[in-house]
């Protein structure tokens, strides 16, 4: 178990780093307003406006150099604090820091701080910053984006450039090594080139649609999630795409969570709602009948399609969508069967990220802010009980977590797993989630052993957390080179030329009769191209024929990433690669 750290040096240094770039903008650019320049996971940012100057990558080296000289003249950083009057005399006509200060003196502030660099520049700023720029370690500015002024796209859209910082040289470097690498494996770009999806404008941004092959991926992983349910004890429900706008003010949502839902659709005078969550169709069904607790625990899994308000600056891909498919599971539960629930799926979801070829995650154990306990729906010791046991299994599976205390949602407190992929970035998916709110709001009950009516337990869980964003996580973990088990095309034919079509035929149908994913390439490249063509598509088994090869019944093996494994056995080559599909390796 890990405590969450408060903000380091290096946040320091980074938001040091911001500073400085708004001095260099400001040197080399006329007319300029202030916006923000905090600090970010792996660096820090800073948003202008430019007064209709548009940058570009090809503006970041000169103010990268400029940044250099004010680093290197070793000017101090100084914070000053002024009362509010005189902080709007300093800012005039800077827009953004007006309204911020205005903003500050509305919550009751009646002094802010300032940080100054030398005598060329002051900022508005809490701070802390380092004592001068030479502390500011090796940097590198890293792209131009647009960004609307406080994320609202009724504001002016601005100039943003994102940058990083390091300690050392190395450091710098090595990042750089990994963005360099991200680049590559980014699941847009792969996703086109393997052409596995696609998302179009005419359609809708953030709305993903599938070529075959990417809809294959889903399939395989769609199966394999429905088997392993099945097999865990779970039952399988389904509800519909819509639901009536009272379902969703009984829920709640329609009051805490209507920024995220889109408007109603009118239909006989009747108000309905896309779902933003499967879990209200799944109490109703529970709330169908009176339960037992010869019934508990109840085990619901659904992949169901869900629509959330997405503004158009944060969609990303497949990684963040307006139209995703939760893998989506709700136990309902006595008090005493908590604990081993929690394990049961703890350890579903690990095998199930194991599987897919992520061993290493960190897990956050999200906790109410016991200082504002109005917040938080539930009682004290509904909190108390399900803090300690999610705390207590998190212990006895030995897992990587971090406490955070005030990351709760309102309705009960959780463990969000973020899985690491090869380059050591982390991606949000799995989560579980008790849930105070639904039991309370739809008066789920059930008669306990006394015969007596009880509130059940509510655990909502995911484990993938959605299709669309383990599959952009998973093209990016494998750079699209797909384990063989999840490939949509797991061995690709090359025959030499159209004499060996015949035999070429042949295998493919003795590879088909097995359920390999085969295709055979009947072009009329030369042997080169047609390799370097399923090299390109990650095809982990390339099988080539030729005269030897007819003559020997035997095929000419290639493997992904080993090269040419030489002649094998049809009924060989089908053992090996059917070995593999089954233990999923």
């Amino acid at each position: 178990m890990r405590q969450g750290k408060n903000e380091s040096q290096l946040d320091v240094m980074r938001h040091s780093a911001s500073h400085v770039l708004a001095v260099a903008v400001k040197s080399l650019f006329k007319d300029v307003k202030f916006a923000i320049g905090p600090t970010i996971e792996e660096g820090f940012y800073y948003d202008f406006d430019l007064s209709g100057k548009t940058l570009s990558s090809e503006d970041l080296p000169k103010i990268e150099a400029k940044m250099q000289e004010i680093i290197k003249a070793n000017l101090k950083i100084e914070r000053e604090e002024l009362s509010i009057k005189d902080a709007l005399a300093r800012v005039k006509g800077q827009i953004y820091k007006e309204e911020l200060i205005k903003d500050l003196e509305k919550e009751g502030e009646k002094k802010v701080s300032f940080y100054t660099i030398g005598d060329i520049f002051d900022d508005l700023c809490l701070g802390p910053h380092v004592k001068s720029t030479k502390e500011i370690g090796p940097f590198k500015l890293l792209r131009v984006s647009g960004a609307y002024w406080r994320g609202d796209e009724k504001n002016k859209m601005l100039q943003r450039i994102y940058g990083t910082a390091f300690e050392t040289q190395k450091e710098l470097d090595e990042y750089l090594k990994i963005l360099e690498e991200a680049e590559k494996r980014d699941h847009r770009k792969i996703g086109k080139d393997q052409e596995l999806f696609m998302i179009d404008k005419t359609v809708g941004m953030g709305l993903p649609m599938w070529f075959p092959k990417g809809a294959l991926i889903w399939r395989i992983m769609e199966d394999f999630w429905y088997q392993e349910h099945l097999k865990n004890g779970y039952d399988l429900v389904r509800s519909p795409h819509i639901g009536s706008q009272a379902l969703w003010e009984k829920s709640g949502h329609w009051n805490f969570y209507r920024d995220s839902m889109y408007s109603p659709i009118e239909v006989d005078d009747e108000k309905y709602l896309l779902k933003p969550m499967n879990c209200p169709f799944h109490v109703t069904l529970y709330n169908s009948r009176p339960r037992s607790y010869r019934e508990l625990p109840i085990r619901w899994a659904e992949c169901g399609t869900v629509y959330r308000y997405e503004k158009s600056g944060e969609l990303s891909g497949l990684t963040r969508v307006r139209g995703f498919t939760q893998d989506d599971a709700h136990i309902v539960c006595a008090k005493s069967q908590v604990e081993a629930e929690l394990k049961r799926v703890v350890d579903f979801i690990t095998y199930m990220l194991s599987t897919f070829g992520f061993k290493e995650y960190n897990v956050y154990l999200s906790l109410r802010d016991p200082k504002n306990k109005d917040k938080y729906a539930g009682n004290d010791e509904g909190w108390e009980f399900t803090e300690d046991v999610l705390e207590k299994v998190a212990k006895q599976n030995k897992l990587n977590y971090i406490r955070e205390v005030g990351e709760a949602a309102f309705y009960g407190p959780k463990l969000d797993f973020k899985i690491k992929d090869c380059l050591g970035r982390e991606w949000q998916c799995s989560t579980l989630q008790f849930d105070f709110n639904l039991p309370e709001r739809f008066s789920m009950r059930f008669i306990n052993d006394e015969g007596k009516e009880e509130q059940p337990y509510m655990l909502h869980r995911a484990l993938f957390g959605s299709f669309e964003r383990f599959i952009g996580v998973l093209i990016e973990h494998y750079a699209g080179a797909f384990p063989v088990w999840l490939s949509p095309v797991q061995v690709k034919i090359l025959p030499v030329s159209d004499k060996f079509l015949e035999y070429s035929l042949e295998v493919k149908s003795q590879l088909n009769l097995q359920s390999v994913r085969v295709e055979l390439d009947d072009t009329a490249e030369s042997l080169g191209k047609k390799i370097r063509s399923g090299e390109q598509q990650k095809v982990p088994y390339l099988l080539i024929i030729g005269e030897k090869e007819v003559n020997t019944k035997q095929v000419a093996v290639r493997q992904r990433g080993n090269g040419d494994l030489g002649p094998q056995d049809v009924a060989e080559f089908m053992t090996h690669i059917k070995n593999e599909i089954l233990n999923r390796k």
